[in-house]
């Protein structure tokens, strides 16, 4: 495996350009539609590997999480319905989709307190939170730079969970892999109607994802950025990755 700060440099320099200008505007046009999008890609799935990823997360009253690139907000809805008294903060740069996750909370009367920004620059202060998720978003970040900030604002002894597509470590499943998202990408832009910026990010999707890291990979990333007791489960041979890591306590 490559080393991850030099595998980061390769997607920065391969996608920078998609990270900084294009994905803001795809997620814009696919916001109304994208939880449905998903569940049609996902053969129904989509609510399986929430509950995956879910699993690994331990919760005690009173907890302060936070979730980046939240997206439609489906995991601080799950976190508050797993422990109804934490308090649930939220972080997307995306209007549109915090917008449809804000309604989303508003309709099941839950708060999370959700700010638009950079997760490269997590505006929060050190040590602050118990608990760090980030779900269907990794492969779109610069993860040298966020992995850091995960660390900096999680509490000594705080918890960080990921789930995310990542890339099938064995060739044969990721040939496989690759050819379903590309019909899924076409299937999904036609029954939806996607716009333009949706339709022109097609094989960055596929690319980005090709760039990326198999489960075992992504755990060595974790460690390399100072994650300690981590631990991970595959699903669907490696296509989909769920992680657990800990801030050393001081």
């Amino acid at each position: 495996m490559d080393k991850p700060v030099s595998k980061e440099s390769r997607r920065a320099q391969l996608f920078g350009h998609y990270w900084k200008n294009d994905l803001d505007p795809v997620f814009t046009d696919v916001a109304s539609y994208y939880d449905n999008a998903n569940q049609v890609a996902s053969l129904g799935l989509w609510n399986w590997f929430l509950r995956h990823h879910m699993d690994l997360v331990e919760t005690r009253p009173g907890m302060r999480s936070l979730d980046i690139c939240a997206g439609t907000n489906a995991v601080g809805i799950a976190l508050l319905k797993k422990e109804p008294t934490l308090e649930a903060y939220a972080i997307d740069r995306n209007v549109a989709m915090q917008t449809v996750g804000r309604e989303r909370a508003q309709k099941r009367g839950l708060h999370i307190r959700a700010t638009i920004g950079d997760v490269h620059k997590l505006p929060y202060p050190d040590g602050h939170f118990d608990i760090v998720t980030l779900q269907w978003a990794a492969r779109h970040l610069q993860l040298d730079i966020v992995l850091d900030e995960v660390r900096r604002v999680l509490k000594p002894g705080g918890h960080f969970h990921h789930c995310d597509m990542l890339r099938p470590p064995h060739p044969r499943v990721a040939k496989l892999y690759f050819g379903y998202l590309r019909f899924c990408l076409n299937f999904t832009a036609t029954i939806f109607r996607s716009g333009e910026p949706a339709l022109n990010c097609r094989k960055y999707f596929i690319d980005v994802l090709d760039n990326f890291y198999s489960p075992e990979e992504f755990s060595d990333l974790l460690r390399a950025h100072g994650l300690v007791n981590v631990v991970h489960k595959s699903l669907l041979a490696g296509m989909i990755g769920v992680h657990r890591a800990q801030k050393p306590a001081e």
